[in-house]
């Protein structure tokens, strides 16, 4: 019996990979949030298989349900929305069945700012213009940020910055950005990204929190800063450029 803990994408039902639906379809018993996880993805669970929504179960309850499935022999699919290797709380359910000799394995999924630059059709990471993106997010309602990970000490990298459960606060984000940043800079809030429902709101850190509120865009939602959103001119990178392709 194994865990599959599943990376179930940003929403869409059909930006699962292959492996994840074989999955799937394998496992007699799936635990979801249901919040987060589009019902048509449960469509691919074999008959009679348990589901179990995890939405308003705590950590134990959930360790529960799987520890009574491994005593039952029953493969589990665990999904999370995303991507497992970023803000997925895969970390304390691997670190428990660690502890009780339960296996699992991880599939990846497509992640929300993926999906969210896929939206904004945009490379995250432009020649000359950025090279380097920030997953992060704030504080509010949530663990303690590391010493070091603060707003104010990542703006100062001036790298492109992809914020997760922030949108809440967006007004306190513009603040503690601009003086790093600039209010010219370009942000983009991408709402349910993938999803039939989707929205895509664009400024810069001078009237983007105006928006969301206008919008009343509350939850899940990323936030992308940085100049990639609106570069141009920038030099074709080496990958394809004609010195290359003649080495």
């Amino acid at each position: 019996m194994t865990v599959h803990f599943i990376g179930a994408g940003p929403g869409a039902a059909d930006l699962l990979t292959v492996r994840a639906v074989r999955l799937i379809e394998a496992s007699p018993v799936c635990l979801y949030a249901g919040a987060l996880v589009p019902v048509e993805v449960l469509a691919h669970c074999p008959p009679g298989a348990r589901q179990v929504d995890t939405a308003n179960l705590a950590l134990d309850e959930i360790v529960a349900e799987l520890a009574a499935a491994h005593e039952a022999g029953h493969d589990v699919a665990r999904l999370h929305s995303g991507d497992p290797s970023v803000f997925s709380a895969v970390a304390e359910q691997m670190r428990r069945l660690d502890a009780l000799g339960i296996p699992y394995d991880v599939t990846p999924g497509v992640p929300a700012f993926a999906a969210a630059a896929a939206s904004l059709k945009r490379e995250l990471t432009v020649p000359g213009v950025g090279q380097t993106v920030v997953l992060t997010r704030t504080s509010a309602r949530a663990t303690p940020m590391p010493p070091g990970e603060d707003l104010a000490s990542l703006g100062r990298t001036g790298a492109t910055l992809v914020l997760h459960l922030a949108v809440q606060r967006i007004t306190e984000v513009v603040a503690e950005l601009v003086p790093h940043y600039g209010a010219d800079c370009p942000v983009a809030v991408v709402a349910r990204a993938s999803r039939a429902d989707e929205l895509v709101l664009r400024g810069t850190l001078a009237d983007i929190a105006e928006q969301v509120l206008a919008a009343g865009v509350k939850r899940t939602a990323v936030i992308v800063v940085g100049r990639v959103l609106a570069a141009e001119g920038f030099p074709d990178s080496h990958l394809y450029s004609a010195a290359r392709c003649r080495t």
